[in-house]
């Protein structure tokens, strides 16, 4: 089995992090799943004690990875388009946020394609021998932007609240 992360230098705190279980909600995944998906090394996020956390191109690469599975693709197919979208990702994407238009995963499991203008997704579209499958990689990092986060000092207040009315 291959490792698909690369070692990435521990770098101060990033300036969002995610839990688990918020990850789980975005990407609409059990917690097993994530915790299986870490243990074969497919995405591998930061361990705080035994929790994990992800950072925001780690979560969007999940959510691809559950729109993809949901599709039918296999574990294998999956981590050809994850090496693609690592080598690609960050410059695309932040090329992309930055001027406004979309930004689209096609691939057949052996063709990868990000591309961020409708004509060439069509000519793609249009040209493809076998079935294209879609994923709007736009759409997932918008997901990250319009989920709610609890503030630290709520769920601290809760745990508190919680413990009170055990004792």
């Amino acid at each position: 089995m291959f490792k698909t992360r690369r070692a990435r230098p521990d770098l101060e705190q990033p300036e969002r992090a995610y839990t688990s279980t918020e990850v789980a909600r975005i990407a609409q995944v059990s917690l097993r799943q994530l915790q299986w998906w870490d243990e074969r090394k497919v995405v591998s996020p930061r361990h705080e004690g035994h929790k994990r956390v992800y950072v925001p191109e780690e979560v969007v690469e999940i959510t691809i990875i559950a729109e993809l599975r949901r599709k039918g693709f296999s574990l294998q197919k999956i981590r050809r388009v994850l090496r693609f979208l690592q080598r690609e990702m960050g410059r695309r994407l932040a090329e992309t946020q930055a001027g406004g238009s979309n930004l689209h995963l096609l691939t057949d499991g052996r063709s990868i394609y990000l591309e961020d203008q409708q004509d060439r997704i069509i000519d793609l579209l249009k040209q493809a021998r076998q079935p294209m499958f879609l994923v709007c990689v736009t759409d997932q990092v918008r997901r990250l932007d319009d989920t709610p986060r609890k503030s630290v000092r709520s769920e601290t207040m809760g745990a508190a609240r919680r413990k009170s009315a055990v004792v």
